[in-house]
Parts: C-alpha cells; structure tokens; sequence
C-alpha cells in the first residue's frame, strides 16, 4: 500500500445502505477538504492521464468528475467538457440513457463540446458497475470522437466496470 492508498483509504468514508439499502456510498468531501490530499490526489490522476497519450478534452461527468475533470484538463494541456444530467444544458445536446446499480439516468453533451476524430479521456470519481462511463462513452462515439482512456480516483472491482469498458478499460488510483 502506497501513501495515496492509504490517504484515500483514511479520507473516503464509506457510507453503507445510502441512497439505498445494499448500496455503500463512498463519500469523497473529507478527501476533498483536505489541501494537501487533494493535491496528491490530482497529480496521482495527472500521471495516470499522462499515460494515455495525448488528449483533446477531458470529459467529466457530472457532478464528481466535475472537480477532477478540470484541474486534470488544464494539467495535461487539454479543454474540458462537462456532461450533465437532463435539463442541465442551454443548447441542443446528444443524450444517452444507462441503467445504475440502483435505478436508470440519462447523461447529456452539447453537440458542439467534441469535434469529430478528438481523443477524449472519459474522467469520474468512482468506477462501480461501469454504467455512467459507458454511457459517457456512448456521448464520445455519438460526435464522433474516441475514447483514449477511462480515469477515476477509486475502483470497486468486485462490481465489474472495467470489464463493462473493454476494450479501453479503466485506470484507478485507488482499487477495492
């Protein structure tokens, strides 16, 4: 176990039975709350990103890769495009529906925020059942862009994302 590991390991809470019974939340705000772990936290997504090659945007999905997306984006030299949930962008966007481990979403990307062939770097918090990240994939292939890489701080590898990923997978900086 590394140093990160073990920051992660202490400032992620575990919240069982939230949003529902059987689900166990992990909640990022401590980790967040922290300056010092934030930091090591992003330049330990900075350096997995790196290992992906160039990028042309670094998509985050809403609302956790919003906070990641960014500071990653502008470390690696790429823009940043946000991904919403419904009702959440002003003008017309592609869409997607996905099923969760708990009930079913739609994610949403303006038309405009990927130029056809751009390699994008697909970023999140957490990588469960692999559901909001291949939907989010789904948005990429949609205007006609690739996926270069699937990136989250913490991977519950017992529920199978990655697999659901393939061939691209998922890097994680931390792994349960």
């Amino acid at each position: 176990m590394t140093d990160l590991d073990a920051t992660i390991d202490r400032l992620v809470r575990q919240i069982p039975d939230w949003p529902e019974p059987g689900v166990t939340f992990r909640d990022i705000t401590p980790l967040l709350a922290d300056a010092e772990a934030l930091a090591a936290v992003v330049d330990g997504l900075v350096d997995l990103a790196e290992g992906f090659g160039p990028v042309d945007a670094v998509l985050g999905i809403e609302a956790r890769g919003f906070i990641f997306g960014p500071a990653i984006a502008l470390r690696i030299g790429a823009g940043f495009v946000p991904v919403r949930k419904p009702g959440k962008l002003p003008s017309a966007s592609h869409s997607t529906s996905y099923d969760l481990e708990y009930g079913s979403a739609s994610l949403h990307m303006h038309l405009d925020a990927i130029v056809s062939g751009s390699r994008v770097l697909v970023v999140d918090d957490i990588l469960a059942t692999g559901g909001t990240m291949a939907a989010a994939t789904d948005l990429v292939t949609q205007a006609g862009g690739v996926v270069a890489g699937n990136l989250v701080l913490i991977e519950i590898s017992e529920l199978g994302g990655a697999e659901r990923l393939a061939p691209t997978g998922c890097a994680a900086l931390r792994t349960y």
